[in-house]
């Protein structure tokens, strides 16, 4: 196969190996600055008489979605040292919103940056961290008569929109 013929994304592709395969960090340092914007979202799965809770603001932690949100900003400013081959990157804007369902809690985190790395990672780590903060915040209601989570899990987390502009 031709390096033309390769489809798009093979593993030939990697960037974070070099030609050892040893793990590197990508030199990005030739690369002009863009404005970039990532957005991720994920979905928290739990009773209805827990988003009751949280949508009433009467779990006995606190304000679930005000310390989520919290916990989303504060994982995306830390990305880069959660994740090893991340650079760390100037945040110019992290959005959240939340959409409150029957039976679940949508989290989506919009994040926007001029620098010469995207910020997709930043994005997931905030949705994964406020979607935990939230499952931290009710785990109390949440737990069966066993002390497990039979109901509760965190699904689709995945980047849903990703741009970039050139200077």
């Amino acid at each position: 196969m031709s390096e033309d013929e390769k489809p798009a994304g093979d593993a030939r592709d990697l960037t974070h190996v070099d030609d050892d395969g040893d793990a590197q960090m990508v030199d990005v340092g030739a690369k002009p600055d863009s404005r970039r914007r990532a957005v991720a979202e994920g979905t928290i799965h739990l009773r209805e008489s827990t988003v009751d809770a949280v949508r009433a603001n009467e779990v006995d932690k606190g304000d679930v979605l005000a310390t989520a949100r919290i916990g989303a900003i504060q994982a995306v400013k830390h990305t880069w040292e959660t994740i090893p081959m991340c650079h760390q990157i100037p945040v110019t804007n992290v959005d959240t919103a939340f959409d409150v369902a029957d039976e679940a809690i949508t989290l989506s985190v919009a994040v926007e940056t001029t620098g010469k790395t995207g910020c997709e990672m930043e994005a997931l780590e905030g949705v994964t961290t406020g979607l935990n903060v939230v499952w931290d915040m009710v785990k109390a209601a949440e737990k069966d008569e066993d002390g497990g989570y039979p109901r509760t899990g965190i699904e689709d987390v995945r980047v849903v929109e990703k741009t970039k502009e050139e200077p």
